[in-house]
């Protein structure tokens, strides 16, 4: 898991561009949110090596998977950030729920020791 979020979290400095397609309209400074979070899930999923950081990386990991929920949202009602990242709405549709599967894997890294 943690290899994952931190590989992902590197991405977001590589290829922005998938990232700014997702960003709900309603927000601002796109950009910045996509180095943000980018920058939270490298430090979030490095904090899950140690024993010493997991619970906390674990939470915060939560919080960031609740936070960036909207931009899963807006790909499933955008026809346009569809087109340019290649996905059917049903493809957008069925990831919806691997948020919450993310949330209670996030979860179980917080109970161990």
């Amino acid at each position: 898991m943690s290899f994952a979020y931190s590989y992902v979290g590197v991405r977001h400095f590589i290829d922005p561009d998938f990232f700014l397609a997702i960003m709900p309209n309603y927000l601002t400074f796109h950009l910045e949110f996509v180095y943000l979070s980018g920058i939270a899930e490298v430090v979030l999923g490095l904090m899950l090596l140690s024993k010493k950081t997991r619970k906390t990386g674990a939470i915060g990991l939560i919080i960031l998977l609740i936070l960036v929920f909207p931009a899963n949202i807006h790909l499933v009602q955008s026809e346009l950030s569809q087109s340019i990242l290649g996905v059917t709405k049903s493809q957008t549709v069925y990831r919806l729920p691997f948020q919450g599967l993310f949330i209670l894997i996030a979860y179980w890294h917080s109970k161990i020791n």
